[in-house]
């Protein structure tokens, strides 16, 4: 039996002494594919700051790569963050540097130091996601599309196990949206499982992948 890289039982998340999510019970594996859905507000984002160890877990039992979320330690949580990559709606790219230069900034603040090793490093990332002859460009002359692709680029630095994509299609349009989602669907394919956030409900029935709904506190599994 494969080891969950998630696993959460009767788990309960609070912000701010509001109880946003209650008795989340929640696996995920390796190469997973997993839509999270839900309104504005249902607790889509608190579920996976809760991963991240960005929000403290209250109740339940809760393991995210090997690390007990309820007795995590401060100074464990860089080591947890480096096996996650992060793909955020609003990019959050250094705006004064290029793309390679967002990319290299990554590397060496999570370590990388051999000049050779990070170069090589960027130029697979980037043609993985199909940007290779953008690396010198500002985020300011690309496409919104191809600004979300250096952001999976991004994400993907460090071979992560995991991926949280958090409306990653939210601000593009439709054919770039699929084009983003196959993206997403051939790096889970090579390793990384990926949790998605997203309102775009064509996406689920075009590129299946197992559904959760956050609604009224709780977090279930659906049928698509």
């Amino acid at each position: 039996m494969e080891e969950a890289l998630i696993r959460y039982n009767n788990v309960s998340i609070k912000q701010q002494e509001h109880e946003i999510l209650e008795n989340i019970n929640f696996c995920l594996y390796p190469q997973d594919f997993v839509y999270l859905i839900g309104k504005v507000g249902s607790g889509k984002s608190t579920f996976l700051k809760s991963i991240y160890a960005e929000l403290d877990i209250e109740e339940g039992e809760a393991y995210v790569l090997g690390h007990d979320m309820r007795k995590i330690r401060r100074k464990q949580i860089p080591e947890l963050r480096r096996r996650i990559g992060i793909v955020f709606q609003d990019f959050q790219l250094l705006t004064d540097r290029t793309v390679k230069e967002n990319l290299e900034f990554v590397l060496k603040a999570t370590g990388w130091k051999n000049k050779k090793d990070i170069e090589t490093r960027i130029s697979e990332v980037l043609e993985q996601v199909g940007m290779e002859s953008k690396g010198y460009k500002m985020p300011n002359e690309l496409s919104g599309g191809e600004q979300q692709r250096i952001v999976i680029a991004r994400a993907i630095l460090n071979k992560p196990e995991l991926v949280l994509a958090d409306e990653p299609t939210g601000n593009l349009d439709v054919e770039t949206s699929r084009k983003i989602v196959e993206l997403l669907r051939e790096i889970s394919s090579q390793g990384s499982a990926i949790i998605m956030t997203t309102h775009n409900i064509s996406l689920l029935t075009e590129y299946p992948g197992k559904v959760y709904k956050c609604e009224e506190h709780k977090l279930s599994e659906v049928a698509f």
